[in-house]
């Protein structure tokens, strides 16, 4: 599996660019719309379905006032194990606490692998239940197990989808425990193509959750990742609930502005964008390649 995600991302980051994904992103919006991006801006978001969202970590973060985006999958253990999995009764009540309900697709799948058929039915699966239940239609994406190439970026940007998660690499290594990555830097990274700063599991520490906040300046953003708190079906991205408190009360003490995925809209154009996707995510690898202890 870990060889094919290789296979494939480098056929990616290497792919030609169509010349209509290039142009949709020439697009740019009155800069006075937008606010200034401040130091210490961070996207908090929490994948999988977890019950922990509901019973403890939406608790939790609205304690602080933080904004935060769920990414829903009825794929994994959704369907049949409710033990650990939240139900569409607690995603709408995440929705009515005011958090945002990002797509995380049907069935949790690789989506490279995917035909463009199949990615478009995965997408609009979860638009359709968020329909159901009275969500608005989500205009967040995450991928699922990080995996991304170029025509998911170009489904995403046809189904009208504003910003995307990616994981930590290739720029940053990644062994499934938690990792480093880099920060989101609006002027340069495709908005369907936005790095995680670091994703929680044990490898992942305080330090690292220091570290991330540290490269939220300059007009980049911190973008952060959880799983279960506890994860109790993947203990490879597991948070204990007593360090999570520690993260949150340390964002809090240092003035972090937290936020959910839909709100970077506020300080990002969604519509600009390098006309290739991958160029930046290149240009990062080589440069990391020349320096890879920074």
């Amino acid at each position: 599996m870990k060889r094919f995600f290789v296979w494939t991302l480098a056929l990616t980051l290497f792919a030609p660019v169509p010349r209509a994904l290039g142009e949709e992103q020439g697009h740019k919006a009155p800069a006075a719309a937008l606010k200034k991006i401040p130091d210490k801006l961070v996207v908090l978001t929490f994948d999988d379905c977890n019950k922990s969202d509901r019973v403890f970590v939406a608790d939790v973060i609205r304690k602080y006032g933080f904004g935060a985006t769920f990414y829903v999958t009825e794929g994994l253990g959704f369907l049949s194990n409710k033990k650990n999995y939240v139900t569409w009764k607690e995603i709408v009540e995440l929705h009515e606490m005011g958090f945002e309900i990002g797509n995380h697709t049907k069935t949790h799948p690789h989506m490279p692998r995917l035909s463009k058929a199949a990615m478009i039915a995965e997408l609009l699966h979860i638009e359709k239940r968020c329909a159901e239940h009275g969500i608005p239609k989500p205009g967040t994406f995450c991928y699922p197990g990080f995996g991304n190439s170029l025509s998911c970026v170009q489904v995403l940007m046809e189904l009208g989808y504003q910003f995307a998660r990616r994981g930590v690499g290739p720029e940053f290594k990644d062994g499934g425990k938690g990792a480093r990555g880099p920060a989101y830097d609006p002027e340069e990274d495709h908005p369907l193509l936005v790095p995680t700063t670091g994703y929680a599991g044990p490898d992942w520490k305080f330090e690292d959750l220091v570290w991330a906040v540290e490269r939220a300046r300059d007009g980049k953003i911190a973008v952060l990742c959880y799983h279960g708190v506890p994860a109790l079906d993947h203990p490879w991205v597991n948070c204990d609930p007593e360090a999570f408190k520690k993260h949150m009360r340390y964002l809090a003490e240092q003035g972090c502005t937290v936020i959910a995925m839909r709100d970077l809209v506020n300080y990002v154009d969604p519509t600009r964008g390098p006309a290739d996707p991958y160029a930046p995510i290149r240009a990062r690898v080589a440069e990391r390649s020349g320096n890879p202890g920074r």
